[in-house]
């Protein structure tokens, strides 16, 4: 199973989350955070940091995240795409968020999350953190790899 970190800038001061439309690859056409999988040798957090920057410019320290929550995706119809992901919320950084060839960064108030155009199970964990819960989920999706079959809590 792939291992991704996925980081959560959130700016508490505006009560906003920046969140990023993916125009490429795995999730295109979605809003999510950023991230990615884990270059050899390096620290889930060092990984976190590492992505964040490449995909909004923003610059933070390892030592600044959170750590948010632990999912984990099931794709019956695509098993290739099976992967746990480690969350991260983030409050301070340096720099201002810039496009790059994957990625639109955009803000978004915490009750105007763009659900509807993000992954369907979403929903079920990204509200629960941004409250400052850390949930620990599975989720299996559909043969259509587009919509939430089963959410389970996990120990």
């Amino acid at each position: 199973m792939l291992v991704n970190v996925l980081v959560l800038p959130l700016d508490r001061p505006q009560h906003r989350v920046l969140l990023g439309f993916k125009k490429t690859g795995f999730g295109a056409g979605k809003y999510g955070g950023f991230g990615g999988k884990l270059e050899v040798g390096e620290t889930l957090a060092v990984a976190a940091v590492r992505e964040l920057q490449e995909e909004s410019g923003l610059l933070a320290k390892p030592h600044n995240l959170w750590y948010a929550a632990q999912l984990e995706f099931l794709f019956p119809a695509c098993p290739d795409w099976n992967r746990t992901v480690h969350v991260f919320r983030l409050e301070f950084w340096e720099g201002e968020p810039q496009e790059s060839d994957e990625i639109r960064p955009v803000w978004f108030g915490l009750d105007e999350l763009p659900l509807k155009q993000m992954w369907s199970d979403v929903p079920y964990w990204l509200p629960q953190i941004l409250q400052g819960s850390r949930p620990k989920m599975r989720f299996t999706y559909h043969q259509d790899n587009q919509t939430v079959e089963l959410a389970e809590e996990l120990e």
